[in-house]
């Protein structure tokens, strides 16, 4: 009995051992548990942007976001630094001698992050359904000449234009509406301007959780066919306002703030100046640029339009506002783009006396004891319209009014919102309009076709220029070009004959801005405007 019962102690003890030690070993995965999603945290990069990431379908537009559209979707070619454009999910391409067939060699160890391949089939899919909706991408060139799309094989397919258009492979490179959606993204009846099932891409990064108008979380893509991103996520948190960004940022909740007008040029200034995060300034990304409407009176001479561009400080203006974080601008394209390098006009400097001088020569006489210049009985009077949600026009707005004041000029500032001001450039209802080129991957190309097209402001500016009609055929023989030496005299023709005549007034290069936690660390801007720059970034742990 004795024994039986000690038995029963033993047998009870050890049991309680074995529970025990269960038990403590539960703690010890949960502790893991704990470290490794710790850790999980650790490794991931939280953004602020002002606006939620979207539907995250990649052949339309608003409210989806570019940055993010980049994350999940890829193109067939990339942009890369000079204008260089490398083989992406096309390993390779062939261009017929006549410049209408495109032959392009797909990458094979390509999938969506289904597990599904990517082949030429579904880059067929993917065009046959953005062709069906050239209304909404007519603005991409290359589309409108397409004449069809074969499949030759599983990873080769051939694209027939109508025409010659040079620009196509650097077209292919923009982030939508041509980046590719697997097969189980598609809708049943295959139309995606209306949506998709799910965001499925070949990208680094893939959508795991998103709550409209508050955040979105990407993983990366563990088989993704290029390089790995060294952050396990990303976390895009939506904060509208900018002051509130910032204050998220000092506070440590946010890990990297990065574009264009994401915080104020006083803020970033400000951050940088205490030393305690890091910041980066991208090479240009555009140009800001005065057009001045030489179809207006006013306007039509082009000595006017000198004397205005020798009446202001440009240097002051650009130093003055941007804190120096842009540079002043004297090409109207930035020099970072292809065919621009060799673009060859005077500088222009501030000098009151020359301006004064065009002005007389021009007729504009300042009466005797007036302040404004009159001709005819009329006074040189014009009007600037600008964004008001853009400081920084504004303050270049109000600059110039009191610079041309001291020339006899009455600038008058008419602040609009963004959709009047593309709208009332449209309608050729300006006298003076700020505006900025798109950047890469779209120019040179896009830039002189919207100069060249009817009905969207630069046209009817350069209306006063003696050689507007040589300058618009010069435009529709530049994507006509096989040969690149003919295409660069082109281009080199075009840009120098819109600055020198002074209706196309470079101001200053925008630029991109990142300030980020110390711990943050190989942060680099895209070459392309539009693209992320999350794929190298990695964080100290």
């Amino acid at each position: 009995m004795f024994y039986a019962k000690k038995g029963r102690n033993i047998l009870l003890t050890l049991l309680s051992i074995f529970l025990l030690s269960t038990i403590l070993l539960g703690c010890a995965n949960a502790s893991d548990k704990v470290a490794t999603s710790k850790d999980v945290k650790e490794n991931m990069l939280t953004i602020a942007y002002p606006r939620d990431v979207g539907e995250m379908n990649p052949h339309v537009y608003n409210p989806s976001q570019l940055f993010a559209q980049s994350m999940v979707y890829e193109p067939l070619v990339s942009y890369g630094d000079g204008g260089e454009l490398k083989p992406h999910l096309a390993e390779s391409w062939d261009i017929s001698e006549d410049g209408k067939e495109y032959t392009f060699h797909l990458r094979q160890d390509v999938k969506f992050t289904d597990g599904t391949s990517f082949n030429a089939d579904i880059a067929k899919k993917n065009f046959d359904t953005i062709l069906k909706h050239m209304d909404l991408h007519s603005w991409l060139g290359f589309l409108s000449k397409i004449n069809s799309i074969e499949v030759i094989d599983e990873h080769t397919f051939k694209m027939i234009l109508t025409e010659p258009y040079y620009p196509t492979i650097q077209e292919l490179a923009v982030v939508r509406p041509v980046r590719f959606l697997g097969e189980a993204g598609f809708p049943e009846d295959g139309d995606t301007s209306k949506g998709v099932v799910k965001p499925v891409g070949t990208g680094p990064w893939i959508l795991e959780e998103h709550k409209a108008d508050e955040y979105a979380i990407y993983k990366r893509n563990e088989n993704y066919w290029g390089e790995i991103p060294k952050v396990e996520k990303i976390q895009v948190k939506v904060i509208p306002d900018a002051e509130t960004r910032v204050l998220a940022f000092e506070k440590g909740e946010i890990d990297l703030i990065y574009g264009e007008g994401m915080i104020s040029l006083d803020s970033f200034k400000q951050l940088e100046s205490t030393g305690k995060y890091e910041t980066s300034i991208s090479e240009p990304v555009a140009t800001r640029q005065l057009v001045l409407n030489s179809a207006r009176e006013n306007l039509s001479d082009e000595r006017v339009r000198q004397a205005l561009h020798y009446g202001f400080n440009k240097e002051a203006m650009v130093e003055g506002i941007t804190s120096g974080l842009e540079e002043t601008a004297e090409f109207i394209l930035p020099t970072n783009l292809p065919y621009t390098s060799d673009i060859d006009v005077k500088t222009i400097k501030n000098d009151v006396k020359k301006a004064k001088s065009l002005l007389d020569e021009a007729g504009w006489t300042l009466p005797k004891g007036k302040t404004v210049r009159e001709k005819d009985g009329k006074l040189l009077e014009i009007e600037m319209m600008y964004n008001s949600a853009e400081m920084i026009q504004k303050a270049m707005a109000e600059t110039l009014q009191s610079e041309w004041a001291a020339i006899g000029v009455k600038l008058n500032i008419a602040p609009v919102e963004l959709a009047v001001q593309v709208q009332r450039f449209k309608d050729n209802d300006f006298d003076i309009n700020i505006y900025s080129n798109f950047g890469a991957p779209y120019d040179p190309h896009t830039f002189i076709n919207i100069v060249a097209k009817e009905g969207f402001g630069f046209n009817e500016a350069i209306s006063a220029y003696p050689n507007k009609a040589e300058i618009i055929q010069q435009i529709a023989q530049v994507p006509l070009t096989t040969a690149e030496t003919e295409r660069q005299q082109l281009y080199t023709s075009i840009l120098t004959s819109l600055q020198v005549q002074g209706a196309i007034v470079p101001i200053s290069y925008l630029k991109k801005t990142a300030i980020y936690q110390k711990d943050v660390t190989n942060f680099t801007f895209p070459a392309n405007r539009d693209e992320h720059p999350f794929t190298g970034i990695s964080i100290k742990q």
